[in-house]
């Protein structure tokens, strides 16, 4: 029945509903003829009647199946079959003509279920002449032909109409889906920019504010022009986020992790090179690195931290107050990253129990896995 309704507004809108179905409603005229040619007075009235109410019914059902009404729709398809049978002490084998119409209705109601009901209505329109020995009329094969065919052509119409909504339907869901993926990934790089970016900014401002407490001015300019530069760097980077475009490298994150383990009193043991990591795994590592230093930073309480890497592997472990696995919001992205390049998330303590006496977060992607980070 949905096929009835392609788009609100569209041919089942307005005028269109009444229109187009009732142009084909002229092929009654031979219905018509048929009353003229077998009825007189009172009973012609009585046939021409029947034609004006099945037309009626038709076109109500019609309007039925756009607006969805499906009890309405039956019931006056109903009406029509029973004035069909009606019209024939009419019209005689002329009343058949109104089995073209009803399986319109029938394929647009039932679809691939309508088939036993159309050959049903054809058989009787091929044999129902002769049946009646006081019609006189023969087997009406080119009336049994058109029933089936217009069945056929309404089901292939029905059809392409289903297929077209099925096809917006998809657009629509893929449009949908790609606007959530597209929310999705600007919170996570917002978060994991901004979350860091801050952390550094913070740690900085309190190292400048320490120092110039202490008369250290000079020092704390320096630091105050760094804490300027990235505050410059990070906006120029939740920009790039908001674009999609954005480079984080490995060794480019290592630079900054020094930096901001310097600043917050963190001692850090840090690789010399990351020559031997896969090139496609440098921009997943460099964001393992970046979360993972965010939160010794912020929650370790730390006083070393050291990152070791593989061809394929990476690990940061910190000395800090540790805890229990938790699921905040860049563990969850991280895991994100990660999944979508095929790898695992192992995060931690390392004491005993997996709790206290430190923090480790490990990363490793399988040789035989594609990489695919998680497209900015």
């Amino acid at each position: 029945m949905r096929a009835f309704r392609s788009r609100t507004g569209s041919w089942g809108g307005g005028w269109r509903r009444w229109v187009f179905p009732g142009i084909w409603l002229i092929y009654l005229v031979q219905t018509a003829a048929d009353v003229d040619r077998y009825s007189s007075g009172a009973a012609a009235v009585a046939g021409y009647g029947i034609i004006v109410a099945f037309c009626a019914c038709y076109l109500g059902a019609i309007s039925s199946g756009w607006e969805l009404r499906i009890g309405r729709f039956w019931l006056l398809f109903c009406v029509a079959a029973a004035l069909t049978g009606v019209e024939t002490i009419f019209a005689r084998d002329g009343a058949f003509v109104f089995f073209v119409y009803l399986a319109v209705l029938a394929v647009a109601g039932l679809r691939e279920r309508a088939w036993p009901l159309v050959a049903g209505m054809g058989l009787v329109t091929l044999f129902g002449p002769a049946l009646f020995g006081g019609w006189r009329a023969g087997q009406d094969w080119s009336g049994a032909l058109a029933v089936v065919l217009v069945g056929l052509a309404m089901y292939g119409f029905f059809s392409v109409i289903q297929s077209n909504i099925e096809l917006a339907e998809a657009r629509a869901e893929v449009a949908r889906l790609a606007a959530e993926n597209e929310r999705t990934r600007i919170a996570r790089d917002l978060h994991d920019l901004l979350g860091h970016s801050l952390t550094t900014i913070t740690v900085k401002a309190g190292l400048a504010r320490r120092l110039a407490q202490r008369g250290d001015h000079s020092r704390a300019a320096a630091e105050i022009g760094e804490v300027e530069a990235l505050s410059r760097s990070t906006l120029a980077d939740v920009r790039a986020a908001v674009a999609g475009h954005r480079d984080v490298t490995l060794a480019g994150e290592l630079a900054t992790a020094r930096e901001v383990l310097r600043a917050s009193g963190v001692e850090a043991e840090l690789p010399a090179s990351v020559a031997e990591v896969a090139p496609q795994l440098s921009e997943l590592f460099g964001w393992v690195v970046r979360e993972s230093v965010t939160n010794v930073v912020r929650h370790a309480h730390a006083q070393h931290c050291t990152v070791a890497v593989g061809g394929r592997w990476i690990e940061v472990r910190d000395d800090g107050r540790g805890g229990l696995p938790g699921a905040g919001t860049g563990l969850i992205g991280l895991r994100e990253r990660v999944d979508a390049a095929g790898g695992t998330v192992r995060a931690g303590g390392v004491g005993v129990g997996g709790v206290g006496a430190g923090w480790r977060v490990r990363v490793d992607v399988p040789a035989d896995r594609p990489v695919r980070v998680a497209a900015p």
